[in-house]
C-alpha cells in the first residue's frame, strides 16, 4: 500500500470517529438496534462525511493558488486543530445525552455536526494535487457508513463504554496526519 492510500485510509477512519461515537450513543438509546436503524444512522453520517470533504476541497480551490507555498503548514494546522478539538471532547467529563429519535431533523443536525471536521479535511486535501478527491470522498463515506452501522450495534450491545476512546483515537490520528502532511511538505518524509 503506498503512502497516499495509507494516508487516505487513516484519514477516513479518523474522520469517522465522531460519527462512530454518536452512533454508539444512538445504539445505546434505541430500544432495538436492528438493521433498519443501523442503515439509517450509517447512511446519514456516511453521506455527509463524503460530501463535506468535497465542499471543503471546492472552497479551498478558490484560493489554493495564492497560498500553495504554505499549504503544508495550513493543512497541518487544520488537521491538528480538529484533532486537538477531538481530544478535548474525549476528555470532557460532561456527557451529552443522546435520544433515540432517527427523525430527519435531528439526524441532519447530528450529521452536519459530526462532519465539520471532514469539511476542514477537504480544505487540506486541496493542497495536494495528487489526491483523487472523488475516490477519497467515497472511501470516507463508505468507512463512515460501515463504522456508524457498527457503532449503533455496539451501542445497543455494550453501551457507551468505548465512545471516549473512539474520539481519543480519532483525535490522535488527525494530529498524526497533520504532522505527516507537514513533514511531507518540508521534504522530510
Amino acid at each position: 500500500m503506498n503512502g497516499l492510500m495509507a494516508k487516505i485510509l487513516l484519514l477516513a477512519v479518523a474522520l469517522s470517529m465522531d460519527a462512530f461515537a454518536v452512533a454508539v450513543c444512538k445504539g445505546l438509546s434505541l430500544q432495538r438496534a436492528g438493521s433498519k436503524e443501523m442503515v439509517t444512522v450509517g447512511a446519514w453520517f456516511g453521506i455527509f462525511q463524503g460530501v463535506m470533504p468535497l465542499c471543503g476541497f471546492w472552497l479551498a480551490g478558490l484560493f489554493v493558488g495564492r497560498v500553495m507555498a504554505y499549504g503544508h503548514f495550513i493543512a497541518c494546522g487544520l488537521l491538528a486543530l480538529v484533532g486537538i478539538n477531538m481530544l478535548r471532547e474525549a476528555f470532557d467529563k460532561t456527557e451529552a445525552g443522546c435520544d433515540a429519535s432517527l427523525a430527519p431533523g435531528g439526524m441532519l443536525v447530528l450529521a452536519v455536526a459530526t462532519s465539520i471536521d471532514a469539511l476542514a479535511a477537504g480544505v487540506t486535501l486541496a493542497f495536494d494535487e495528487h489526491v483523487p478527491m472523488a475516490a477519497v470522498a467515497a472511501i470516507i463515506a463508505l468507512t463512515t457508513f460501515l463504522l456508524s452501522m457498527a457503532g449503533v450495534k455496539i451501542g445497543g450491545v455494550f453501551g457507551s463504554k468505548y465512545k471516549r476512546y473512539a474520539t481519543l483515537l480519532g483525535g490522535c490520528i488527525l494530529i498524526f496526519l497533520g504532522g505527516w502532511t507537514l513533514f511531507e511538505g518540508l521534504g522530510i518524509v
